[in-house]
């Protein structure tokens, strides 16, 4: 949620009435009695940094008249300008026109001091270290620059929460991903209103992220820029306590609030984490003391959902930590390839992938390996994350033209495409289908299986200890034997060091270790319990047995798959009650929203299964006979799959023993899976040939019509099943 122009003339008048406290303590002998007061801490000084292009002269302009000129904003702005290298800035002199502050044009090296303004030199980069302005020589081709996110990024690592940005008029996406890190960090973000602009491609770039706090013409942007200044840092830092009884009922009842509205407990994540985030908040709306936040929340849910979404932040892009990944690159994918035939599937899981950077980074990776060896393999990426409008995102797969900062050129005209106005960039959709996107909250829903490689950075940074301490041995219990984990560069497996083997102690990178007695019980008790540990699961509202019998429900599950020979299967009771899961589900179950805990097949189904699943398992329920359906078009990831399911009664002695009858349920593709051959049909290529099908199209029309017959077909056979059941329930 953003501010707009809502009450602006009253914050105005109220800020000339009432100046903020100053940021920093004046110098010696100006302005302070040092007979009659103490000497005041420098306190830190507030850098705006300031991003414009096209029609961005009008905006300054804008900007600087609307400065109250009573107040001394305490703040330092830096200015930073599309301008040809060879052309002379007047931005300097014009800003001047508009303001008692002084204004320079920058040097390199000049440190920055308070109610001053800096203006970018052309033909420069320009970066913010220790307090002071760095200017250095671009190194991309002039057109190809994006010099607001190359300041803005720094001016997040080195400012932290205090980093402050504004994005004004300009064509492109430059200051998109800087917007990204400054509030991956904590800082403020302000953006043009699109309508008061005269080229709205950059405001309306920044504003799609959906983390723009303010949305103003940039004349009202002083008074809420200084409002949230005097709120957020016109205090003495204070020192990080544990919280008094009232601050902790209040936080609780925030975590109430959000749990309630999003269905995600965040009561366990780091206090310093969310103390920051939710202080930005109120600084945002000025609001003071944490029950009165509580009040505003209970008032608007639409905070409630700003909140969560300020509390999702993190940092990514395409190979962030390009060392971390040359390793990844160069050590752990040859030895995922190592001793696999050609056509085996390899596994890898990104959680937490939020707009899906890191998961294409790895899913490119894979893609080179495999040209590399010159052999065809099955890849499944799956990357999951609980923010619905993240996943949303990263499977359109389309980035601001900025991400060039981080991949290479030979990558970027590889993988990428270019929009045709040239603000933005898409992955190529060849490495689109290798991915598998879905909302999961990787603490509380059942995790992805016999991976090769999980790859989880920055996520575990966010989470307390106990939450950190529930995830490192679901990972174990994730990987195949000898599957390798990818952590964060701040992130360590903990006091888990005897289950994984550490290949690489700086760029965190571990090896699965082999299983000990009871482990996997203890990853996974909580989402399948109690049938993971053999019992049999009662079917909800009925009463459990008094002496459950153990049964060795994977030996059952895959002697049963073993005779189909099916690589994926469920093994359910006549409700659609899971008991055992075994190999890749992910293409046709994803985890029902809800209670966890409650893993019934038929909720689970993706859409395209779940109307014939129910009428197939009802239908071997009634006969007793295996049932068949094939070429069923199921969604994943945004497009269909064709799966064959078949549902087959268990009739070995040891399932005959549970006293209630069991199903295996197998799921198989239909047709070959999609993979990469790179000596046949590369599925990555720029521009497709002349006349050719559009990529979503699917060009065998009877294989169209033949699934829909069969479509409509099940829909009949469902309605007459129903019928059946309602005339036998009167």
């Amino acid at each position: 949620m953003n501010r707009t122009k809502t009450d602006h003339q009253d914050r105005k008048r109220k800020i000339q009435a009432h100046p903020p406290e100053p940021l920093t303590s004046s110098p010696p002998g100006e302005g302070v009695d040092s007979e009659a007061s103490a000497p005041q801490p420098a306190r830190p000084l507030s850098i705006v940094g300031i991003g414009a292009s096209a029609g961005g002269l009008g905006a300054f302009e804008a900007f600087f008249s609307g400065m109250p000129a009573e107040v001394d904003p305490d703040m330092a702005f830096v200015l930073v300008q599309h301008l040809a290298p060879d052309h002379k800035s007047i931005l300097t002199d014009l800003i001047r026109r508009y303001t008692r502050m002084q204004v320079f044009e920058v040097e390199d090296g000049m440190t920055v001091q308070p109610n001053c303004a800096y203006i970018i030199p052309p033909g420069r980069d320009m970066a913010f270290l220790n307090g002071t302005l760095q200017l250095l020589e671009p190194t991309a081709p002039h057109g190809h620059r994006l010099p607001i996110d190359f300041f803005f990024r720094s001016l997040a690592q080195d400012q932290r929460e205090r980093a402050i940005c504004i994005v004004l008029s300009g064509t492109g996406s430059d200051g998109t991903l800087g917007v990204r890190a400054i509030k991956a960090e904590g800082g403020m973000v302000m953006a043009q209103n699109p309508e008061s602009t005269e080229y709205d491609g950059m405001p309306r770039s920044a504003i799609s992220t959906g983390l723009v706090d303010y949305v103003l013409p940039p004349a009202e942007m002083p008074a809420e820029l200084i409002a949230y200044a005097s709120h957020a840092f016109g205090r003495s830092p204070r020192p990080v306590i544990l919280p008094a009884p009232k601050t902790e009922n209040a936080l609780k009842k925030i975590f109430i609030l959000l749990r309630v509205q999003t269905g995600h407990d965040f009561s366990q994540y780091k206090p310093s984490t969310i103390h920051r985030r939710i202080e930005r908040r109120m600084a945002v709306h000025q609001i003071e003391g944490l029950e009165g936040y509580v009040k505003y929340l209970q008032q608007t849910p639409a905070e409630v959902e700003a909140l969560f979404r300020d509390l999702l932040i993190g940092v990514t892009n395409f190979f962030r930590d390009p060392e971390a990944f040359q390793a990844l690159e160069t050590q752990i994918i040859p030895k995922i390839f190592e001793g696999k035939p050609a056509g085996a599937t390899v596994r890898v899981w990104s959680p937490g992938c939020s707009t899906g950077e890191e998961a294409y980074s790895l899913a490119i990776l894979l893609v080179e390996r495999m040209e590399a060896l010159k052999q065809s393999y099955t890849v499944q990426v799956f990357a999951t994350d609980i923010d619905s409008q993240a996943i949303a995102a990263a499977r359109v797969g389309l980035y601001p033209a900025s991400l060039a900062a981080d991949v290479s050129p030979e990558r970027l005209a590889r993988f990428f495409t270019a929009e045709p106005d040239g603000s933005a960039y898409r992955i190529h959709k060849g490495i689109r289908d290798m991915l598998i996107f879905s909302e999961q909250n990787v603490i509380k829903d059942p995790p992805f299986s016999k991976l090769d490689l999980i790859s989880c950075r920055n996520l575990m940074i966010y989470m307390g200890g106990d939450l950190q301490k529930k995830l490192i041995p679901v990972f174990h219990y994730a990987l195949n034997p000898q599957g390798f984990l990818f952590l964060g560069t701040s992130e360590t497996v903990g006091e888990f060091g005897d289950l994984y083997a550490v290949l690489d102690r700086k760029l965190k990178l571990y090896q699965r270790k082999e299983d000990f007695q009871g482990m996997q019980r203890m990853a996974l008790g909580r989402f399948l319990t109690p049938t993971i540990e053999g019992d049999v699961a009662p079917r909800r509202g009925t009463a459990k047995t008094a002496s459950p019998v153990k049964l060795p429900l994977r030996e059952l599950t895959e002697q049963a798959l073993l005779q189909q020979v099916a690589p994926t299967g469920a093994l359910v009771n006549g409700h659609g009650d899971i008991l055992y899961l075994h190999g890749r589900t992910g293409m046709y179950l994803e985890p029902a929203p809800g209670e966890a805990g409650i893993n019934n097949i038929l909720k689970m189904a993706r859409d395209g299964l779940r109307r014939e699943l129910a009428t197939a398992l009802h239908k071997v329920s009634a006969t007793k006979e295996a049932v068949f359906c094939q070429n069923l078009r199921v969604k994943t990831n945004g497009h269909f799959t064709c799966v064959d399911l078949s549902i087959h009664p268990v009739t070995s002695g040891q399932a005959a023993s549970l006293g209630a009858p069991l199903y295996l349920v197998i799921l198989a593709e239909a047709s070959s899976p999609t993979s990469f051959d790179p000596d046949q049909a590369p599925p990555i290529a720029p521009h497709p040939p002349a006349g050719a099908a559009g990529p979503d199209i699917d060009p065998d029309t009877d294989a169209r019509i033949a699934a829909l017959k069969q479509e409509l077909r099940a829909k009949e056979e469902y309605l007459q099943t129903a019928n059946e059941e309602l005339e036998t329930s009167k």
